[in-house]
């Protein structure tokens, strides 16, 4: 009867380690607020690529800590430790907060604007974090997904003009709150294995280009563009032409 008495210490270690390794992958989600914390110093400093290096960091545990969770089953595990929120809280530094902080300082906007245009990032971004409808059925995102990483991203890439630039933040502000479709980069199936390699190209000529400190031919910036595109209008372009065709 040993090998009855030595399966119940076995039990016991691997029934304790379902919480643990549920906790660890809270722990790799909340150190997100980490990262950016770090990229916030850095945005005070003015350094900017540094900035979105530990930006770029948080955007890949975004990637992968969804998925863990889900494979452990974390919220069986864990009920009384809400994932969804964490990532909620964890996503509004990292994608709002942090970015609007590096649009407003940028020095790229016309001073009496940027400010205004930070508040209206910042609110906007609470807002779509807080409606319940920000996932269509289809695993896409509806209006503009408060990306606003990427676009601050873009705006140290491009450097428009100071009015342009506050023209075309002001615009995704607004498309936030409009009924289109983007794509989830991960979760949407339509045209998923070409999404995935265009995000593939996408980050590799983003590190590429922050390693550069934004100094990248044109090519590199109107490929990004185009890619940007793609993820934020494709799926309501395919959607018009269906509508259209005979």
């Amino acid at each position: 009867m040993s090998w009855m008495a030595d399966s119940h210490p076995a039990a016991r270690r691997s029934a304790a380690s379902s919480p643990m390794r549920g906790f660890a992958v809270h722990l790799l989600t909340a150190s997100g607020t980490a990262l950016a914390l770090l990229a916030l110093l850095e945005a005070v400093r003015e350094h900017w690529s540094m900035a979105f290096v530990w930006l770029g960091l948080a955007l890949a545990i975004d990637g992968i800590d969804g998925p863990l969770a889900r494979r452990f089953r974390i919220a069986d595990e864990l009920p009384n430790w809400s994932g969804e929120t964490l990532d909620l809280v964890v996503d509004f530094l990292t994608y709002v907060f942090v970015p609007a902080y590096m649009i407003a300082a940028s020095k790229l906007l016309l001073p009496l604007a940027a400010p205004l245009i930070g508040i209206a990032i910042v609110m906007s971004g609470a807002l779509y974090f807080a409606d319940r409808r920000m996932k269509t059925e289809d695993n896409c995102f509806r209006g503009f997904p408060a990306l606003w990483n990427a676009a601050a991203f873009f705006l140290f890439l491009l450097k428009p003009s100071p009015m342009l630039a506050i023209g075309a933040l002001a615009m995704l502000v607004v498309l936030t709150f409009m009924p289109f479709r983007t794509l989830h980069p991960l979760r949407t199936r339509r045209g998923r294995p070409f999404t995935f390699i265009l995000i593939g190209i996408g980050a590799a000529l983003a590190v590429f280009a922050v390693l550069r400190d934004f100094n990248v031919p044109l090519e590199v910036k109107i490929t990004l563009c185009a890619i940007s595109a793609y993820v934020l209008f494709s799926d309501t372009v395919i959607r018009v032409l269906q509508r259209i065709k005979p």
